[in-house]
């Protein structure tokens, strides 16, 4: 295949690989399939290489068992095997949560877990109870709905058919403890169960749940906490449990860990491979909502877990607003080939979001936009393309 012609704007195309497992090269695999890239003059300086989070954490044979997380919970807090544990917003999802929770509650396998919920979805947009029951309850924002209010009704995710209170009550059964689930908007409503620790489990906002609730309850942690060191010579992320996916049997799939270092060193080695220049970029979740199920995809702190220097953390992404630049030069008598050569100036220009012509385009963070189209072009299920080149959009900005 030739070399993407000039007519052609910013694209991004992913590149298959042989299946990663732990402890192999995967470097050297992505410098293959890059350099194959290259041969095919697929590749120029600029390019971004985008690397998918789950093949950097496999490769890093980054897991971690419920029994660890059971114990680091048990020290951390210092638990007893009788105590109450309370847990404050999980984001509703087998994949994100279900083996986390298996851990929490085998600490206390003889105590109570105290989970809270809140409403009407979780922080990702899973719907947790419609909105018209809320309403129908009548109770003031921030009231305590309790599981008998709700319970018989037995609503399932929209789009999994899953209960989750039912699911996350059956999963702290299993390990002997007591489950209690409750609903809540307001996280002080923890304390009202007394609990011996509580773990913040909800993502984005955590720092400040946090705060709100070590006024009240000090002994208390967030996921991040958890499981981020290596002085256990087990797997190990900076991110804590934080992004971590259920994987085989008792273990997760923890976050990659110190992903600055992984996408220099891939920037390095291709370098070296094709005498290319590129920016290298290891992603997680997309910053985007889908319209159809409400549900906003980022369950990942964030969608980028480490990238190489030329992104310069904060770096934003603003330009001109050419529809609205192209009818003004139109109403001013211009001619097409006068408008495309005064579009083309003022999109070298700096420092424009102030400006009436950056109307309609929010500045955004470079490496967000790069990561959540990375995660688009690559998705979930099948594709098989843990890599995903992106051409003319990092280097034309």
């Amino acid at each position: 295949m030739p070399r993407l012609p000039e007519y052609i704007g910013p694209a991004a195309f992913g590149l298959r690989m042989g299946v990663v497992i732990p402890d192999c090269d995967l470097i050297g695999m992505i410098t293959d399939a890059v350099a194959a890239c290259h041969e095919d003059g697929l590749l120029e300086d600029g390019d971004v290489i985008c690397v998918t989070e789950s093949v950097v954490a496999r490769a890093q044979n980054n897991y971690a068992t419920t029994g660890r997380i059971a114990a680091e919970v048990r020290d951390k807090l210092e638990l007893e095997p009788d105590s109450r544990l309370g847990v404050i917003w999980p984001i509703t999802s087998r994949n994100r949560f279900s083996l986390i929770l298996h851990g929490l509650a085998q600490a206390v396998p003889h105590g109570e877990v105290v989970i809270q919920l809140p409403y009407p979805d979780d922080e990702v947009g899973n719907r947790i109870i419609p909105p018209d029951f809320v309403e129908a309850l009548g109770k003031p924002p921030g009231a305590i709905i309790t599981r008998e209010e709700f319970a018989e009704r037995g609503f399932v995710h929209p789009i999994t058919g899953v209960d989750y209170p039912a699911l996350y009550e059956e999963i702290v059964r299993d390990t002997g403890a007591k489950p209690t689930i409750y609903l809540s908007n307001d996280p002080r409503r923890i304390t009202a169960f007394e609990p011996h620790g509580v773990v913040i489990a909800n993502v984005h906002d955590r720092h400040r749940t946090r705060t709100q609730i070590a006024a009240l309850v000090p002994n208390c942690l967030n996921l991040q906490d958890l499981c981020n060191t290596n002085h256990t010579g087990e797997g190990w992320s900076e991110w804590g449990l934080m992004g971590s996916n259920m994987s085989s049997g008792n273990r997760l799939k923890l976050a990659p860990r110190e992903g600055n270092k992984v996408a220099h060193s891939i920037q390095v080695r291709i370098a070296e491979s094709v005498g290319k220049r590129v920016e290298v970029l290891i992603y997680g979740d997309g910053a985007y909502k889908d319209p159809t199920s409400g549900i906003y995809e980022l369950a990942d702190p964030q969608p980028n877990f480490g990238a190489t220097a030329g992104f310069q953390r904060g770096r934003m992404r603003e330009g001109v607003k050419y529809k609205y630049l192209a009818d003004l030069y139109l109403a001013e008598g211009r001619s097409p080939a006068e408008i495309e050569g005064l579009l083309a100036a003022r999109k070298q220009e700096r420092n424009i979001q102030h400006q009436a012509v950056s109307v309609g385009t929010t500045p955004r963070k470079l490496e967000d936009l790069v990561a959540s189209l990375a995660d688009l072009v690559s998705g979930s299920a099948d594709a098989g393309t843990p890599v995903i080149v992106i051409k003319g959009f990092f280097n034309r900005i």
